[in-house]
Order: structure tokens, then C-alpha cells, then sequence
């Protein structure tokens, strides 16, 4: 039985998570690691708290809410330990500053249907509908398709964003219930994909061959471009030769160019930030292009549909 899935956005209006005006919901929860992860508050399953430091204004009263004790006022500023506290949001509930938020929220199958019915007139309108992403939703299988099939049976165009990892006989259910799906290729060297993202990529990319030719899922593949991970020639070259040789050639291809924005979701959630990312120059985005496009592939730049 389905119960609840952890949500932790929906996002009306979005341009860029496939055809049409979306609605996207994000799941919690993501198997991979990535370095320049622009989520971060998606890995765990769980709710996670989100701490502004410089709004706070040390009243303390997050102190005495926290039932667990994990929380204390050091100079003048609440201090947060976060192998005690299990994200249940009360130090929220009283935080006049508003200087702490909770990351993630248990739903239930209903709840999301009722959030995704209430942008219906602008689907109609747009050829849009609802996209599944996260973190990573093949983390909540069931949830999601029963979702999809449930906004196929109303006529709601249904999509997926995904990394594409997950084990065949629980993800397939997914992928058949969804009308399109939007999947990333990070690299096709294992061993880098791995040092990039913590996970070797054979899964991603047999899943991805299994939505292509066995499933004939409509797809579009994306490429995100993080300057000194994946972006060199040869990961691009080898990335090319997969979707042509693999895939199909006529496929839509993004190049997707890194951003800096979980930089700021890291602070919040008080990681160590481990590694600054360059923000990929014009032209070299555009010579990446160039690259694929004369291998036959269709290339664009950016995630506008």
C-alpha cells in the first residue's frame, strides 16, 4: 500500500523540466553524490534543517523547543548539532527570525494529485503537465507510478527527471508509466563517473539503452557541463559516441551549464564545502556543441524546452 512520499518542492509554472507549463515535483533522496550537487538538501530521505545564520538574532527560543537537545547559544548565535536532531521542524515553529526551515515533508498520494490537479487549465493550455524529479524520484517507485497512472488515467502529460539509477524490475514500472523521460548522462567512463558522483555508471547507462530500444520511450538526454569534472573532449567525444552508437542520434541533447546556486543550500545545511566549480565560459560551451553537432547529434545549449 502506498502511504507517503518525502517532498521537499512543488513548483508550479516551471519552463524547463519539459514540454508545456509544469508543475515539478521534487522527491527527497538521491543515491548519488554528486560534486557540484545543486540540491543538496535532496540527498537523504529524510526531513533535513535548513539554518540561515545571519538572520539569527539569538533569542534562544529554538533552544528550549528542540526536544532532542541539539541546539545551544554560543555567542550569541543558536549552534546546531546535527548528529542529534531529526529534522522535526519545532525550533521552526517558534523561530520568530525565521532563520530556520525544514527541508522535506511527508505526503501523502493525494496530496501531490490535489497539488498537481490545481495547474491543470495551464497543461491544457500549454501542452505542459507534471514532472517527476528530485533528488532522485526512482528512490519512491511505487509512489510514482501510481502517480503517473493516475494522471494518464486524467489525461495529464506525465514526465521524469533521473539520473537513471536504480535496479531494472523496480525502476521499469516507472518508465512505462511515464509518458517522457528526461535523463542525465554526467560521464561514460566508469571509473570517472564514479569519482564524480560516488556510484559506477553501468546501471544508468544499460537503463538508459532498456527506456530507448525496449521500452521506445520518447527521451531527452542531458549533459551538465562542470568545468574540471566532465567536460573535457574525451568525456564529450565518448558521451557522443554512446547516445549515437547506443542510443539514437536523433535524440535531444542538452549541454547544461554548471551553476553555483548549492553553494548557498551547502551553508545552510553546514557542510564543509569541499570544492569550488567554474561557470563554463560561452565559448566553450559552444565548442562542445560543435564537437557533437558534427558527430549528427542534436545539440542545444541550456534546459529551455
Amino acid at each position: 500500500m502506498i502511504m507517503n512520499a518525502e517532498i521537499f518542492n512543488i513548483q508550479s509554472f516551471s519552463l524547463h523540466d519539459g514540454p508545456g507549463i509544469r508543475t515539478t515535483v521534487f522527491f527527497k533522496g538521491c543515491p548519488l553524490k554528486c560534486l557540484w550537487c545543486h540540491n543538496p538538501e535532496s540527498h537523504k530521505r529524510t526531513p533535513q534543517l535548513l539554518y540561515y545564520r545571519e538572520k539569527c538574532i539569538g533569542c534562544g527560543a529554538c533552544v528550549k523547543a528542540c526536544p532532542k537537545g541539539s541546539v545551544e547559544l554560543i555567542g550569541g548565535r543558536a549552534v546546531n548539532n546535527r548528529s542529534l536532531c531529526n529534522g522535526c521542524g519545532r525550533c521552526v515553529d517558534v523561530c520568530p527570525a525565521k532563520a530556520r526551515e525544514i527541508s522535506g515533508k511527508a505526503m501523502s498520494f493525494e496530496a501531490i494529485m490535489e497539488a498537481v490537479r490545481s495547474d491543470q487549465m495551464f497543461y491544457e493550455a500549454s501542452g505542459g503537465g507534471v514532472t517527476f524529479s528530485g533528488g532522485e524520484p526512482l528512490m519512491w517507485p511505487e509512489m510514482v507510478t501510481a502517480l503517473a497512472e493516475a494522471c494518464r488515467a486524467e489525461g495529464i502529460h506525465t514526465a521524469i527527471e533521473t539520473s537513471g539509477y536504480g535496479e531494472w524490475d523496480r525502476v521499469c514500472p516507472v518508465f512505462q508509466s511515464v509518458h517522457f523521460v528526461i535523463m542525465d548522462l554526467k560521464a561514460v567512463d566508469s571509473e570517472l563517473h564514479r569519482k564524480l558522483t560516488g556510484v559506477s555508471n553501468e546501471t544508468i547507462l544499460a537503463n538508459a539503452r532498456r527506456v530507448c530500444h525496449t521500452l521506445k520511450k520518447p527521451m531527452l538526454l542531458r549533459i551538465p557541463v562542470v568545468p574540471g569534472c566532465n567536460d573535457s573532449e574525451k568525456n564529450i567525444r565518448e558521451t557522443g559516441e554512446f547516445i549515437k552508437n547506443m542510443l539514437a542520434p536523433e535524440l535531444p541533447v542538452q549541454l547544461l551549464p554548471y551553476h553555483d546556486l548549492g553553494t548557498a543550500k551547502e551553508e545552510q545545511l553546514e557542510w564543509e564545502h569541499v570544492q569550488d566549480f567554474a561557470i563554463p565560459e560561452e565559448d566553450h560551451m559552444q565548442r562542445l556543441k560543435k564537437i557533437l553537432e558534427a558527430m549528427g547529434l542534436n545539440i542545444q545549449i541550456g534546459g529551455a524546452m
